[in-house]
């Protein structure tokens, strides 16, 4: 099936046309400062970019953890999303998801991600969006994010006419800009690099898969020949369904559902 067919693709496609519909507003000098600022999405999304419509979750985490009080607003957000999704959100409405999903079609060259740098990610929110934060009082994820250099350091730099911006452009930013760098090369070569080992909103939502709204099945007696590969080829994120379907990697986007000559896959609602 061709990439653009694949049912999940749709909602990626739809919410990066929604965010890039913004970029032309920053060459008028349009800066968005709306009230919907104040409500999360639950995927990355720049806080830092005045164009941008919602807050992203993690900056959110950030702020509450660096004026050392509990995030109850964020982590009510992360526990509503996770029961009733699990980690669906990052496969259906996730434009760097996508931009991943689309870099990784780039080449035949293909590069296994060893299992331990899954655990990373978890390294990710815990030491850098969390201890740091809370002993520095600064959004340290936000300061090396790569979505936040890609949807907003880089377009607001390109667009900026006054010079104002330019002139603070320093070592931060090229840093920024080179994780970014880092990020795209290894997703050429790996499913989904990113979202496997470094992003700490799959951190999160990963612990809710055994527990969320929201399941995924395997008929063990129509699976009858786990080795055909099928739906590890197809998945996304690299995983075989059959071992744990609601592995804390599976992020239900339902390939596997839809490519099992068997139809042995299943999702529901429990």
């Amino acid at each position: 099936m061709n990439l653009f067919m694949r049912p999940y693709i749709l909602g990626q496609i739809i919410a990066t046309v929604a965010q890039l519909s913004y970029f032309p507003a920053l060459w008028t000098g349009f800066i968005y400062q709306g009230v919907t600022k104040r409500f999360c999405v639950p995927i990355l999304t720049c806080w830092g970019c005045p164009l941008s419509r919602f807050g992203c979750p993690i900056g959110g985490l950030q702020h509450f953890i660096g004026l050392r009080q509990f995030p109850f607003y964020i982590a009510g957000f992360f526990g509503v999303v996770g029961i009733l999704v699990g980690r669906m959100s990052c496969a259906w409405v996730c434009p760097f998801g996508f931009l991943q999903d689309l870099l990784y079609r780039i080449t035949r060259i293909k590069l296994k991600l060893p299992q331990w740098m899954t655990y990373l990610k978890y390294v990710v929110l815990i030491g850098v969006a969390g201890i740091v934060v809370y002993f520095t009082a600064e959004p340290w994820f936000c300061k090396i994010c790569p979505a936040g250099i890609l949807e907003a350091g880089i377009p607001l730099t390109l667009a900026d006419k006054t010079g104002n911006i330019k002139a603070l452009v320093g070592w931060l930013f090229w840093t920024k800009v080179g994780i970014l760098g880092f990020v795209v090369a290894f997703s050429i070569f790996i499913k989904r690099f990113f979202c496997r080992a470094l992003c700490p909103i799959g951190a999160i939502y990963s612990v809710f898969n055994r527990f969320s709204l929201v399941k995924m099945s395997v008929d063990t007696n129509k699976c009858e020949d786990k080795k055909c590969g099928i739906c590890r080829k197809v998945c996304p994120m690299d995983i075989n369904i059959y071992d744990n379907p609601n592995a804390k990697e599976c992020i239900r986007c339902l390939e596997c559902k839809y490519k099992c000559p068997k139809d042995a896959v299943g999702v529901s609602l429990k």
